[in-house]
């Protein structure tokens, strides 16, 4: 149990969340995880690297990922930056071909409500896996 008194949350291989980013402050509570709840309508379950081509992709549709937004305590992405993305979002990049690649220790349990695991382990990176998709 944690301090509030929750479950520790797991990732999509079962085991223990571990933080996402903590520069760029990222997740839904901006706590450097990719912790939900049931507030959190756009489920920001999945930590990716993001990419210029995952960038574009998600300004082609509306979804601004570039802009600082300080009021949502927001400075912005540039290739590379690791940061929780809403589950629909990624599915869509995914998709259309440009999905980001995903830090599947950081990655919320939930994101599997959402996406198989079959296309999260396609696109896995992780800094432990030299050779792994790296941003465009």
């Amino acid at each position: 149990m944690s301090s509030t008194g929750t479950r520790q949350a797991l990732n999509v291989l079962g085991t223990a969340l571990v933080p996402c980013s903590y520069d760029p402050l990222t997740g839904w509570f901006r706590d450097g995880c990719c912790h939900t709840d049931e507030h959190d309508q756009g489920r920001h379950v999945i930590c990716v690297r993001v990419t210029v081509a995952f960038l574009n992709q998600q300004m082609e549709v509306g979804n601004d990922l570039i802009t600082p937004r300080p009021e949502y305590r927001f400075k912005g992405l540039k290739p590379g930056d690791r940061w929780c993305v809403c589950a629909l979002r990624w599915r869509e990049a995914y998709e259309a071909g440009h999905a980001a690649p995903v830090v599947l220790d950081s990655t919320h349990a939930k994101a599997l409500d959402y996406v198989p695991l079959a296309w999260l382990m396609a696109r896995a990176w992780t800094p432990e896996q030299p050779g792994g998709p790296e941003p465009d």
